[in-house]
């Protein structure tokens, strides 16, 4: 497969006929029509179901569609990397990472970073554990920032300074706003927002001796702001971190602790054997002396 072909095949469905994406890509549309009947040929499949209006995916064309971006998105840090290496200290640090407030402590390492070298640059990402380890895996980022309970056998890592709080996001007419934490025995029948799937929601099961299945979930979340929005207008509770959201005498949230308390390591980790561009080099290195070990 051509990358080339692929970018032509990204731009079809993001602009929904082959007509607008053959203007963004700066081809014509024959062509363009041509490229992707090659490819439909060349993967034996058919990829697109062609309406009369708007061109749609097929299940092969769905899956092509998600690796196809992370093709095209590797091949583009590649070139880039390939610069650093030619060049200065200068570039991207790709960093995923879960929500959390342990990552502030790479504040300090990046701030120094960026007095010797201010041409390295950050893209973050974030997300679930699983998809932050799935990118890290497919060379999509130079680090991740993730929650024990996790196997970190694959990675060479850093603890974080600073460790997770786990407990329960609720408004203040909430009748467990009045206690000072909560124990398995407080949830009754309270609608729960729950933070991730497994292995984040391990932290959860493993605190309450059951699996979650057994609450009243109403949904998993990767990012707090929704549930938070909700648990504001009196929908449900939501398990999360500590500090991730404002719960200050002006707030109507407030956060209450488990009992027994649960508090969660913080791990930077990177693949083991992994020839690191420039940029991530001098950002690792600067973490390693700014951060106590």
């Amino acid at each position: 497969m051509d990358i080339r072909v692929l970018q032509y095949f990204l731009a079809v469905v993001q602009e929904g006929t082959v007509s607008k994406a053959a203007r963004v890509m700066g081809t014509t549309q024959p062509n363009l029509s041509r490229q992707l009947n090659t490819l439909e040929e060349e993967l034996d499949c058919k990829l697109f179901d062609r309406g009369s209006r708007k061109i749609t995916l097929t299940e092969e064309g769905i899956f092509l569609y998600r690796r196809a971006k992370e093709i095209v998105q590797l091949a583009r840090r590649t070139e880039s990397d390939l610069d650093q290496i030619r060049g200065k200290a200068s570039g991207i640090v790709h960093i995923g990472g879960i929500e959390t407030p342990a990552i502030k402590a790479l504040g300090k390492p990046m701030a120094s970073l960026y007095k010797k070298y201010p041409q390295i640059q950050y893209d973050f990402f974030s997300g679930r554990i699983k998809e932050i380890t799935n990118r890290l895996n497919h060379g999509l980022l130079d680090f991740g920032i993730v929650t024990a309970p996790y196997h970190l056998s694959n990675y060479d890592y850093l603890q974080l300074p600073k460790k997770d709080t786990f407990g329960f996001l609720v408004h203040r007419d909430c009748p467990l706003a009045g206690l000072a934490c909560v124990c398995p025995s407080d949830l009754k029948n309270y609608p729960l927002w729950v933070f991730g799937q497994p292995p984040e929601s391990q932290i959860l099961s493993d605190w309450l001796g059951k699996d979650i299945k057994n609450l009243n979930v109403i949904s998993s979340f990767g990012h707090i702001l929704t549930p938070a929005q909700l648990v504001e207008e009196g929908i449900g509770i939501a398990f999360a971190a500590k500090g991730l959201v404002n719960t200050g005498p002006n707030s109507s949230l407030c956060f209450r602790p488990l009992e027994p308390q649960i508090d969660i390591p913080v791990y930077l980790i990177w693949k083991k054997h992994q020839i690191l561009t420039r940029a991530a080099e001098f950002f690792l290195k600067e973490v390693r002396r700014i951060l106590p070990q």
